[in-house]
């Protein structure tokens, strides 16, 4: 009954929208201007050639109708959302990161990028910083639950007060509104607006679940999700609490076995990536390491058979998150589906 009922709201919305989100002709011809990350972003209309990288961009160009104005896309974490796979079909994509050059050879206009990174001063991952692109009349856009402190800087700088759903929803407004497409973006916020109030009614007055996002590492260390991962609010959301979440000075945190152990996570998901051929069904292999991993024996999640596939593209600050909550929600209140 109470997944019926989610069904009935989101329909409900959408309905009052008019369906969901159509394509859109770009709307206004003149100067708009937006702050990004403390940034100012100016364009002299919608961007024409824009380049979207790593899977949280790719799926905010599609799901804001802009796809023909995409010249290049780069990174895929796991496959796209279902209703996307065909508009990233006729994209030029890359499973790597582009180097700067080869990024700049596509002559884009504006590069959207799902992760800080991209725009590191240092790192295996950067095109350069988005001052050095803006010279050379390049607009860019940073996903804003990972903004970085300034310009140049990646994960270690987030403010932790930052990884909230009013920033997720600001980036699909604002890049909406930027891209000329206004009209979708809104109708996306409320669509994703409902998805996650039905989650949130659905999980109300149980108890908060403890959950660890774990990514097992060749080493026999791990890595998981910090208190400045996006994952901790799709926890949040789906009615469990991040075991982690103290730890906020990455949003990848190492730590051994016995940090686990201490934290004896209810539940344990995995964080599957970096494939865009993956599903969840991929994240199997990671399943098996944990559960079968001697030293988390006698972790809860493990003795009870609560160790689930995950992928590390659900755990995203974009249009996936009302999917994401709504997994993670099945998970760890089953009873309550």
């Amino acid at each position: 009954m109470r997944r019926i009922g989610m069904i009935m709201v989101v329909a409900a919305v959408l309905t009052g929208c008019g369906g969901p989100p159509q394509a859109t002709a770009p709307t206004g011809g003149g100067p708009l201007t937006a702050t990004n990350c403390g940034i100012e972003v100016a364009v002299p209309g919608p961007p024409q050639r824009i380049y979207a990288a790593f899977q949280p961009a790719i799926e905010m160009v599609h799901a804001l109708g802009v796809g023909d104005r995409v010249v290049g896309t780069a990174f895929l974490d796991a496959q796209v959302l279902p209703e996307y796979a065909g508009a990233q079909a006729a994209t030029d994509y890359l499973p790597e990161l582009p180097s700067r050059e080869a990024l700049l050879a596509t002559n884009p206009d504006f590069v959207v990028s799902g992760y800080n990174g991209l725009f590191a001063e240092s790192g295996t991952e950067t095109i350069g910083t988005r001052a050095s692109l803006r010279e050379l009349g390049v607009q860019s856009w940073v996903f804003g639950p990972l903004c970085p402190s300034a310009d140049g800087l990646s994960d270690e700088a987030i403010d932790p007060a930052a990884v909230s759903m009013e920033n997720v929803y600001t980036d699909v407004r604002e890049l909406g509104r930027l891209f000329g497409v206004q009209e979708r973006a809104d109708a996306l916020v409320v669509e994703m607006q409902a998805r996650i109030a039905a989650v949130q009614q659905r999980v109300a007055g149980a108890p908060p679940v403890r959950v660890a996002v774990v990514a097992p590492q060749d080493d026999g260390t791990f890595r998981v999700a910090g208190g400045r991962d996006f994952a901790t609010r799709i926890l949040e959301i789906a009615g469990a609490e991040n075991v982690f979440a103290d730890l906020t000075t990455r949003r990848n945190v190492p730590v051994g076995a016995e940090e686990i152990i201490a934290r004896d996570p209810e539940v344990i998901l995995t964080s599957t990536c970096c494939d865009g051929a993956y599903t969840v069904a991929d994240a199997g292999p990671d399943v098996e390491r944990i559960r079968t991993h001697p030293a988390l024996a006698g972790v809860t999640a493990v003795r009870e058979g609560r160790v689930h596939g995950f992928l590390f593209a659900d755990r995203a600050a974009g249009v996936r998150v009302p999917r994401a909550a709504e997994m993670v929600a099945d998970l760890v209140h089953p009873d309550r589906r």
